[in-house]
């Protein structure tokens, strides 16, 4: 997910009055998307307020490495809560307290993307995500399978949550997420809330996303219906899926993601975009084109601006690119232009008042689809603005989830 790299001037002074409201925790942009981001799991147990609040307070306004330090104390507090409690045989707090875990161990490897590959405590943040969410997951009250997409010559992580044994074909979410999304975050993000509908979800990291990047040295790539088509393939196989009601959800830049792949996989009986994304090219050139507009251009930009440092860091760690200005290449056939109407399944297209990175595109990417479709934003006065809704998953659920029970209705 993108947080907002904030304009600079006069005529910004009166908009950073206006949204300094908006802000959670700190009044640095990113660290306060985070924060919320973090905190924002509590609804499905991957936070804890006291917790989120506590860690915040230790650390200082832009201070990444601070804010690792103090994450991965808090990740390793809580888990070693959860390792006492399940020696001594409490299942529930054992999972409980592994699930915030995995989430702070995540949170404290957000910024480390200077260097990722040569970065050993960034690795062990990763790995320690991955394997407190794994054993979070032997021990809930649902099923949950760590299983290998075939992809290619390799394969792709996945994890298959279950609603029950029973082994009935139900309606099944194939999910992914978007630029810095984990598969282990896909749990809390989405697939907690449809196992409570009755759906069941298979979800996965593609090229790019989570441990593919660090463990198997794949990249982003914009012909995604490349990763989604196999994973469809991979779903079909499975007892427990439906295969007439198979829906496609893409988060953040997912929602280019899922878009790109419906338009080309039609197995898919609906979409969901996470937010609608148009034109990700679009985003990336702004970006490089403020910073070209000041002294000392995008050096300057990013050691003043905790956003714009952290996507471009984190692109050139994701689609294996050496900076800004080939980043800018890369992404230049990540649009929607052209194909939109190449989308036959009924689409969702989400909306957030205060998207902080692609403001507007839904409306867009909306206005360009052919097939039945239906648009949803979401409204700051009902705390639901920000982009791709962070702190309203109880909302975001709501709303999507009943789209879907209507039209995937026997």
């Amino acid at each position: 997910m993108f947080t907002p790299v904030s304009e600079t001037g006069p005529g910004r002074r009166f908009q950073q009055q206006k949204e300094s409201t908006k802000k959670f925790l700190y009044d640095d942009d990113s660290f306060s998307f985070e924060a919320l981001r973090a905190a924002g799991y509590a609804a499905y147990g991957g936070a804890d307020l006291g917790e989120v609040l506590v860690t915040c307070r230790q650390i200082p306004e832009g201070d990444e490495e601070a804010w690792s330090v103090r994450w991965a104390a808090t990740a390793a507090r809580i888990e070693r809560i959860g390792r006492d409690a399940l020696a001594a045989g409490h299942r529930v707090s054992a999972r409980e307290a592994l699930l915030r875990a995995s989430n702070y161990y995540r949170t404290a490897d957000f910024y480390r993307r200077e260097n990722p590959a040569a970065d050993a405590e960034s690795a062990r943040l990763a790995e320690a995500s991955q394997q407190t969410f794994a054993d979070a997951a032997a021990l809930l009250d649902t099923p949950a399978r760590a299983l290998r997409i075939p992809y290619e010559d390799t394969t792709l992580p996945a994890y298959l949550f279950l609603v029950d044994e029973s082994g009935t074909p139900r309606p099944t979410l194939l999910y992914h997420g978007g630029y810095d999304s984990t598969l282990e975050e896909n749990y809390l993000a989405l697939a907690s809330g449809a196992l409570r509908r009755g759906y069941n979800v298979l979800t996965f990291d593609g090229p790019g996303q989570g441990s593919t990047v660090r463990e198997q040295g794949l990249h982003f790539r914009p012909d995604w219906e490349t990763v989604v088509t196999p994973a469809v393939d991979f779903a079909l196989t499975l007892p427990e899926v439906d295969p007439e009601r198979l829906t496609l959800v893409g988060t953040s830049l997912g929602g280019y993601l899922a878009a790109r792949a419906a338009a080309f996989e039609h197995r898919i009986a609906a979409c969901v975009l996470h937010d609608g994304t148009w034109d990700f090219h679009e985003a990336v050139a702004a970006l490089a084109s403020r910073a070209a507009s000041m002294p000392g251009g995008i050096e300057a930009l990013m050691a003043q601006n905790t956003t714009a440092r952290w996507v471009v860091r984190n692109g050139r760690w994701t689609f294996g690119v050496s900076g800004i200005d080939e980043l800018v290449r890369a992404t230049e056939a990540y649009t929607m232009a052209g194909i939109a109407d190449y989308i036959t399944c009924p689409t969702l297209v989400l909306d957030a008042e205060n998207d902080q990175f692609f403001k507007g595109q839904p409306q867009r990417l909306f206005d360009e689809l052919t097939c039945q479709k239906e648009l949803i934003s979401f409204r700051e006065d009902e705390g639901a603005g920000e982009h791709c809704h962070e702190g309203a998953l109880a909302l975001f659920h709501q709303r999507t989830f009943d789209w879907l029970d209507t039209m995937l209705a026997d």
